[in-house]
This record gives structure tokens, sequence and C-alpha cells, in this order.
């Protein structure tokens, strides 16, 4: 499906969000197909999912296989699901769970079994569980987006789940951190479509007489070649060390502290000391999800789209699902219904534990039946 016009949502305005994949999320939301699969690059749950009114799942990073995927960031790449429900959702991610031995990144049946004995530790037979509200997720939020929020919260601790505050001091440099390190792996990922082995080459080489000029530049769109000359930028050798080294120290920061307010153990970090992540003079108290808007705002009409500062707006509007994409954890989008439209409100978990995830945003799900 190509991605490169205007699409008029089903219910209101012009939403262009062809930067991305959004015909997948219209096919979903105007209920011509239950469920899509989709690579999810950027984010937990791009903001599309949560701009088209769907359910979108990413599940914890290395339990779906990869295989047949182009590569673009492969440590953040993840197979995730877009369905009209949670029910769906879950069905296809039962399918797709498991390990497969033509993807490298793809989980062992012994790590998924260690998974499933962590998860089970720390299970709730009373299915009533602790949701955090992560401060820093505190941001100029458009009032639409701040009221959905407010409703999901009031839900929840309605139907007898308690709410409370915990701080991921890092979030706050997760945005920058991936606008490094996503568009050097991209960047290298990338290298290999010079129209000589596989794959689309343009008529003619180039005046300079460089031979995959010509092929890049048409093969390609803008925005992947911005994020190609930023990630051959941070990858540099004069930059290498300031940029993406740290990133990558950012990214494993953050990691430490969702591990540290989750009551679920991280099978892979187990064995590391994340005691003192946070200020030990902060009593906090760890929770199974953490619960926080999608997006800053709601979707854009065609004009803000087209507007000089949309692609800037567009990159900040990741803030909120790029943190899960930096650890590898399970988040989803549900739909929130505020008055004629539809606000997301996102759901992450830790490492392995999808099916808490999938469980709580079940229970969400239900405040559109109010």
């Amino acid at each position: 499906m190509s991605g490169v016009t205007a699409i008029k949502r089903a219910e209101s305005y012009l939403a262009n969000i062809a930067a991305k994949n959004p015909e997948f999320n219209i096919f979903v939301s105007q209920r011509n197909q239950n469920n899509v699969i989709a690579e999810v690059k950027t984010s937990a749950l791009d903001t599309d999912k949560t701009y088209c009114g769907v359910v979108g799942f990413k599940p914890s990073y290395g339990l779906i296989s990869r295989y047949g995927l182009v590569a673009y960031a492969q440590s953040f790449d993840t197979v995730g699901i877009l369905s009209r429900d949670v029910a769906t959702c879950e069905t296809v991610f039962d399918l797709l769970n498991q390990h497969d031995s033509n993807d490298p990144t793809s989980l062992s049946d012994q790590l998924r079994d260690q998974i499933r004995l962590s998860v089970a530790e720390k299970r709730r037979d009373d299915h009533k569980f602790t949701i955090g509200i992560v401060e820093e997720n505190n941001l100029d939020l458009s009032d639409e987006v701040r009221q959905a929020w407010i409703k999901a919260v009031e839900f929840l601790h309605a139907q007898g789940h308690k709410v409370v505050t915990v701080s991921i001091p890092s979030v706050k440099h997760s945005l920058p951190t991936y606008f490094i390190l996503s568009p050097s792996e991209a960047a290298s990922n990338l290298a290999r479509y010079d129209g000589v082995r596989f794959g689309y080459r343009a008529g003619t080489d180039s005046d300079q007489g460089v031979l995959y000029a010509p092929t890049r530049n048409e093969g390609f769109g803008d925005e992947v070649r911005r994020r190609i000359i930023l990630g051959n930028f941070n990858l540099g050798s004069d930059f290498f060390g300031n940029h993406y080294r740290q990133a990558q120290k950012v990214r494993r920061r953050v990691q430490h502290e969702y591990n540290a307010i989750f009551r679920t153990p991280n099978v892979l970090t187990q064995g590391e000391d994340v005691n003192n992540i946070l200020d030990e003079n902060v009593e906090f108290e760890r929770v199974d999800v953490v619960v926080g808007p999608t997006s800053r705002t709601t979707a854009p009409t065609h004009d803000e789209v087209n507007n000089a500062e949309a692609s800037v707006e567009s990159y900040v509007n990741d803030v909120m699902t790029v943190p899960a994409n930096l650890a590898g954890l399970p988040a989803i989008t549900i739909p929130v219904g505020l008055g004629a439209s539809t606000v997301g409100i996102q759901l992450t978990g830790q490492f392995g534990d999808d099916k808490k995830v999938l469980e709580v945003a079940r229970i969400l799900e239900r405040i559109n039946q109010q």
C-alpha cells in the first residue's frame, strides 16, 4: 500500500498521515478488515493508530518473528497488530507468538519459558492491578487528550484498580535518543539499496559518475533521505562518541528505570542492580502497567499537515510512544470515546508481560460501552 495521498477519515476530518502507514489504520477503522499486521518502526504504537481510532498492539521485542521484513532500525523494528478490538488483537498475537529460527532476533523457546515462569510468579489471582501514571507524561497536552487520559484513569480506578504516580526521569531524553539511534541504524541498513545487487535502479547514472546516487535519490522519499543523512552524521567519527554512544547509555538507563517501577522482573536484565536507579529518597509502589496518552494532540487537519512546521510536530508527537520502544516493552493503544471523536490511550507493561497488558486493555476497552 502506498502512502502518498491525503485520506479522509470515515467519521470526521481530513488527516494526512501519509508519511507512515495510514492506509492500514483506515482499512481497519472503516470495518473492511478485522485485523492488519504491520511493522512498528518509530515507537510503541505510531500516533497513526490513535488518530484513526483503532486498537494497536506492539508486543515485546523479539516475540514475533520479523523474518521477511525490510530492516529499518533492527533494534527497534517490531511486528505490531492493528485490530478493531482487543480480543481479535490477542487472538492474532497468540498465533504469531512463537520462536522462528529464521529471525536472529526471535527469542528462544528457553527464554520464553523463563518469561512465562517469571510472569506466573507475579500473577494476580484477584485480577486487580496497580496502574501507574508517569509524572513525566504530564506535558503540553491538548485539552481533548488530557480529558481522555483523566477519563481512562478514573474508569480504571472505578473498576477497583489502584492508581499511583511513578517517575521515570530519563523518558524526557527518549525522543532525542530515538532520533539518534534509529536513523543511525537506518543509514546502515538502507545502504544496501544501491541499485546494483537488487531492487530499483534509475535509468541513468549521475553526471558525476556516481553509480547509485540517482537510484537512491529516486527510490527513497524525502523523509527517508533526511533520516539517512542524519544517521550518517551521527555515525561520523567526529560525533559518534558524543551522539551515538551517549544515546545508547540513555537507552539502557530508560530500560533500567522501567524495570525499577514494574512488579514483574525483566528476565533479560535479571542480576543487574536496578534498586539504585531511581532516587532512593523517593518512595513509590511498583506497578503492573502504566497508562498515558498515545499522542500529545488529536489528528491534524489536512491544512495543518501541510504547514511548514508539520514535520517537526510529527516528530514531537512520538514523545509518548518512543520510550516503550527504546526499552522493548509491550504497549497497546485503546481508542477512548470523547464526544464525537476518539483519543488513543496507551498501556505499557514489563518486557514479556504482554498478556497482562492485553488483560488491562480489555478492561479499559469497556469504557466505550458506558
